[in-house]
């Protein structure tokens, strides 16, 4: 096996450094609105509106439009392939909408979660085909980070190495291309909280997960400064007794200190099904563990940041103030909580504690 292989250039580090730098700076974080075409049904479902083309650019308007405010808070979007192309009632298009407020447009660009044969209901993600002609379109648009999910189970025989190996291996391989095209890698090995494993069980799972995505990275010849990670918080399965944040942000951060290299820059959890108020708990005390942490740690959240939202519109064109005022509440909370400083309870939203969780969930 031969060590030799080339850096990227020196202005390629710099762009990819940048950009990821400017998403995860103080105080900010990512607000996740790539749901596919039929998970937005799902969520127009739950408040009584059609899912129509026109139904997902309102919804993604109310998002956009939202006060420049919002971009205290959130730095980054990830958004849809269709959003991409859509536009506000005023002919602006939502990349110019989120770039004029200083927000960075992102692009989901994996095909979804696939089956892994011979493995116990386990699975892979599709979509490295094209690539890198996607990521070129796509970076051309707007767009200069990515976003790709790959989905590992804890169960008596899993994850197995079959999975970890493979799924570890289709993010170095995202990672890679997305980096040749201009574009910032941000890695989601997600290990979902699905199951009746104590908390124990998951951070060791975690672990081993992360570290073999990094040495993935690293054989890929993945520039980590121009990287992000989007992990899971260590949790207990959905099924076993409820940990404390301050238990939960201890086993996060000890298995991140664990595997994850000091040169990347930031890791932005995913919600995981937690409510918005967890959500934001547990990130706020992620940021108070008294270890040292060298990266930035904030949210990539979807669901906890808009839950309340949707609730708080209700398809309705009187209620977009609404909506817009619970986005710029839960993007404030969660900036805090990046600090280590949100009070528990302290912001009420719509939806109040509803629990998001959604077992197996699917983009």
């Amino acid at each position: 096996m031969t060590t030799y292989f080339n850096y990227p250039s020196k202005e390629l580090q710099e762009e990819l450094k940048s950009i990821a730098q400017k998403i995860v700076a103080p105080g900010k974080g990512i607000l996740a609105a790539d749901e596919s075409v039929s998970t937005m049904g799902k969520r127009l479902s739950d408040i009584g509106v059609e899912n129509t083309e026109e139904h997902r650019r309102a919804y993604r308007q109310l998002l956009f439009t939202a006060d420049d405010k919002l971009a205290e808070n959130i730095s980054g979007v990830i958004l849809f392939d269709e959003t991409v192309y859509q536009k506000a009632d005023d002919g602006t298009s939502f990349i110019q909408l989120l770039r004029k407020k200083g927000i960075i447009p992102g692009i989901k660009v994996d095909t979804g979660v696939v089956p892994l044969m011979g493995s116990e209901d386990e699975s892979t993600t599709q979509g490295l085909d094209d690539l890198a002609k996607r990521c070129a379109k796509y970076k051309k648009e707007g767009c200069d980070f990515a976003k790709w999910r790959c989905v590992l189970k804890i169960g008596k025989n899993t994850p197995s190495y079959q999975s970890i190996l493979e799924n570890a291996n289709v993010l170095a391989r995202y990672a890679s291309i997305c980096q040749s095209e201009r574009i910032v890698p941000i890695v989601e090995p997600e290990v979902l909280p699905d199951g009746e494993h104590d908390l124990v069980r998951a951070q060791k799972v975690t672990e081993t997960v992360l570290a073999a995505v990094y040495k993935a990275l690293s054989d890929h010849h993945v520039f980590l400064e121009g990287t992000l990670l989007k992990p899971n918080m260590v949790t207990a399965g959905q099924s076993a007794k409820k940990n404390t944040p301050e238990e939960i942000a201890l086993a996060t951060v000890t298995a991140l200190r664990r595997t994850v290299p000091s040169a990347v820059p930031g890791v932005t959890f995913l919600s995981g099904g937690q409510s918005e108020e967890e959500a934001t708990v547990n990130l706020s005390a992620i940021n108070s563990v008294p270890l040292t942490r060298p990266w930035a740690l904030t949210f990539s959240y979807g669901r906890a940041l808009q839950a309340s939202v949707l609730r708080a519109w209700g398809g309705k064109k009187e209620n977009i103030a609404a909506g817009q005022g619970e986005l710029l509440k839960r993007a404030r909370a969660n900036g805090l909580a990046s600090f280590g400083c949100y009070e528990a309870g302290s912001v009420k939203g719509a939806a109040g504690d509803t629990g998001l969780h959604v077992a197996d969930h699917k983009y």
